[in-house]
């Protein structure tokens, strides 16, 4: 069944400030995002306002050549929407490698020990997919509709890329146009290559050529093409993250980002390792950052990423507070680690420990946890049976050696929900969940349930497990192609 969505654009309004509305409470778009933390303070936003879910929001004015045209009437927008999920750059190729030691901290030594690295091509026997390949390959093996878009050179880097992405079914919209590409070296044009340094504690580096740039790797894009344009209205989901900021100028990421809520496109963002130094970056990165928080229905983070940017410690408080500056976020997923996982929305809070598994290598396991809260969000699980979801696929990547081809399958993930081995810590939920038992309503999942404790809503895993297991055993595995350029 094709799925539609239609939106209405509203010309400017002639108020001098821009607020947005929700719940009939209205509050200031003020450029400091978070009070707590002084250092995230973002220009202001200019003020064209369109409606995003029933919230009226203010986001940048329109080109002249975008969707409404400079109309100033209501303008409606229908598109299909047959694809689950498309993610937005970052596609590069992980070169795997055990080392005796991880690269010094200081740049220009790190520059020099990946020069040293890349002075003769690495046996293929070490390149796998990466980036937001893995959230693409996840989501394909649990039975979504994916597609990639971003930029891979023609050389043997972007072949091997478009090959393993083709044998998981997943197509790539090229986000670059032939014309763009000229006069360029070819170094700015080749596929990004990330090394994935692994030193003998299990311990991981990354560095690539984009860690050295101060501009974006590709820079040189500098609008959506119509393609790329024509995939995100038929997509359901964006996918986006924090590592975009190293490919993608920040204008292209918000012109993704406008083209996504002017079509109806749910916009997920995980700010990763790079949210806290993009809060440092120059005022077209805050920017950017700014409307991705805004923005995003999900927003995906570690417990210590919530804190970096909210400045507020307790994971809980510091999801609530992105829930409260966001404009179209519904909601908040704070990863714990091992532990488990929270997902928090206006009015509800939900908890999931994480599976015990023997932990191979934690690369890709962020990744392949975005996939499984994308099925649930498609699907409209419940938000305990998503959680459970996720925290299942994301400890099935876990249990294997790198990313990519190594994500989770949907056999693993299948076996571990059968297991129901939750790595349940009492005391670490009780500090987490404080006092916030009177305050919302609390979901926990749970091995038993213990009737009594009306204040909590304790779920049974095996319960959730036995509603879930029919549902992913008839997922197919769908093959996906390029969306119809209409």
């Amino acid at each position: 069944m094709h799925h539609y969505a239609t939106i209405s654009l509203k010309p400017p309004s002639s108020s001098n400030s821009a607020t947005l509305t929700h719940h009939n409470h209205a509050f200031l778009l003020s450029p400091n995002l978070f009070p707590q933390n002084p250092n995230f303070v973002i220009p202001p936003l200019r003020k064209n306002l369109f409606n995003c879910k029933g919230v009226e929001i203010a986001v940048p004015k329109l080109r002249p050549n975008s969707l409404n045209n400079g109309d100033d009437k209501f303008r409606s927008i229908t598109a299909v929407k047959d694809v689950d999920i498309a993610t937005l750059g970052n596609l590069c190729i992980d070169i795997v490698l055990n080392v005796p030691q991880l690269p010094p901290k200081p740049l220009e030594h790190r520059k020099a020990y990946m020069e040293q690295l890349s002075k003769s091509p690495p046996d293929k026997r070490y390149w796998e997919a990466g980036g937001n390949c893995n959230v693409a390959i996840a989501a394909a093996r649990l039975g979504l509709h994916c597609i990639t878009i971003g930029h891979v050179g023609d050389e043997i880097y972007g072949r091997f890329l478009i090959d393993v992405l083709s044998d998981e079914g997943i197509s790539i919209v090229g986000m670059n146009e032939q014309s763009e590409a000229l006069n360029l070296p070819s170094s700015d044009y080749e596929t990004l290559l990330c090394w994935v340094l692994v030193d003998p504690l299990q311990r991981h580096g990354f560095c690539s050529r984009a860690d050295f740039n101060v501009d974006p790797a590709f820079n040189w894009m500098d609008k959506l093409s119509t393609e790329v344009k024509m995939a995100i209205r038929q997509s359901k989901i964006l996918f986006c993250n924090g590592y975009d900021f190293d490919e993608l100028s920040p204008s292209l990421l918000e012109s993704a980002v406008e083209c996504a809520v002017e079509s109806g496109t749910s916009i997920f963002f995980d700010p990763g390792p790079r949210g806290k130094s993009l809060l440092a970056g120059r005022p077209e990165e805050k920017r950017a950052l700014g409307k991705l928080l805004r923005m995003s229905e999900v927003l995906l983070l570690t417990s210590e990423e919530a804190v970096s940017l909210t400045g507020i410690d307790d994971p809980i408080l510091a999801g609530q507070e992105l829930l409260k500056n966001g404009a179209c976020t519904k909601w908040v997923i704070v990863k714990m680690g091992p532990k488990g996982s929270i997902l928090i929305t206006k009015s509800s809070i939900t908890c999931a420990p994480g599976f015990k598994v023997n932990i191979i290598d934690t690369v890709g396991c962020g990744d392949s946890f975005v996939a499984a809260i994308a099925f649930g969000f498609i699907h409209d699980l419940p938000l305990s049976y998503t959680l459970t979801l996720a925290n299942a696929v994301g400890a099935a990547t876990a249990m294997g050696c790198g990313a990519g081809r190594n994500v989770a399958s949907l056999r693993k993930v299948l076996e571990l929900l059968k297991e129901s081995d939750l790595n349940e810590d009492d005391k670490f939920w009780d500090e987490v969940l404080n006092d916030k038992v009177n305050s919302q309503d609390l979901t926990v999942l749970s091995k038993l349930v213990v009737n009594g404790n009306h204040q909590v809503n304790r779920v049974s895993v095996q319960k959730v497990v036995s509603e879930l297991l029919p549902k992913l055993e008839s997922a197919p595995a769908k093959k996906v192609a390029a969306p119809s350029k209409r």
